[in-house]
C-alpha cells in the first residue's frame, strides 16, 4: 500500500461545535460560517456557550453505540476494507466514536474515503434497528424522514507518513479505554508488540503531521 491513514468519526450529537477538539464547519449565532481546527492550525479553545447552543439546536438525541451494535458493525467494516482493496490494520469501536487504521493504493481523496466509511458503517446499524428506507419512500408530504442519523458530518483524517506513525496509531487504537470492540490483524499485533518491547510497553501515539 502506498498511503496509510488514521481515521476517526464520532456518533451523531456527541462532538458539537464548541466542544474540546471539535473539527469541522459550523455557523455562528451571527450567521458567520467558521471552520474550526483546520489541519496544521492551532487547536481552538473550548467554547462552552457555543456547545450549549449547538446542543439546544439538535432535533434528535445523541447516538451512543452498544455492544450489540458494535458486534454487527465490526465485521462489516472489515468486509468493506476487503471490498475496496484497502489494507485494514486496526479498528476500535467505542460508545461515541470509531477508529480505523488502514492503507490504500494511490492517493484517493481522504474526505471521500471518510464519507465512504461512514456510509458503509450506517448500513448494518440501519438493519440492526429495522430501518430499510421503505417508510421514508412512502411518507406523506410534510412528514419527517425516519432514516437514522448515526454519525457526525465531519471527522478526522490523519495521514500516517512514516512507519513509526502507522505503528503508533495501531497501538493507540489497540489501547483504547473501555472499547466496545477492538480488532487488529496479525501483522498489526506483531509490529505493535515489537514496539512495546523496544519502548517498555508504551501506550502508543499516532504522532502524525
Amino acid at each position: 500500500m502506498n498511503r496509510f491513514w488514521f481515521f476517526t468519526w464520532r456518533t451523531f450529537g456527541t462532538w458539537l461545535p464548541g466542544a474540546a477538539g471539535f473539527v469541522g464547519d459550523f455557523v455562528t449565532t451571527r450567521g458567520e460560517r467558521v471552520t474550526q481546527n483546520v489541519p496544521t492550525t492551532p487547536t481552538a479553545d473550548p467554547m462552552p456557550a457555543l456547545e450549549r447552543y449547538a446542543e439546544s439546536a439538535m432535533r434528535r438525541s445523541p447516538v451512543l453505540l452498544n455492544t450489540e451494535q458494535a458486534a454487527v458493525l465490526l465485521p462489516k467494516l472489515i468486509a468493506h476494507a476487503n471490498y475496496r482493496g484497502w489494507q485494514l490494520d486496526a479498528v476500535a469501536i467505542l460508545v461515541n466514536h470509531v477508529h480505523v487504521v488502514f492503507g490504500v493504493p494511490d492517493e484517493p481523496d481522504p474526505e471521500e474515503m471518510l464519507a465512504d466509511w461512514k456510509a458503509y458503517a450506517s448500513r448494518p446499524l440501519n438493519q440492526f434497528v429495522g430501518w430499510s428506507g421503505e417508510a421514508d419512500s412512502k411518507r406523506k408530504r410534510g412528514e419527517k424522514r425516519t432514516r437514522p442519523i448515526w454519525w457526525e458530518r465531519d471527522g478526522s483524517t490523519r495521514r500516517l507518513k512514516e512507519q513509526s506513525h502507522r505503528v503508533g496509531a495501531i497501538r493507540y487504537v489497540r489501547n483504547q479505554d473501555s472499547p466496545l470492540a477492538v480488532w487488529l490483524t496479525e501483522d498489526a499485533h506483531r509490529v505493535a508488540a515489537e514496539l512495546d518491547v523496544a519502548e517498555g510497553n508504551g501506550e502508543g501515539d499516532p504522532n502524525v503531521e
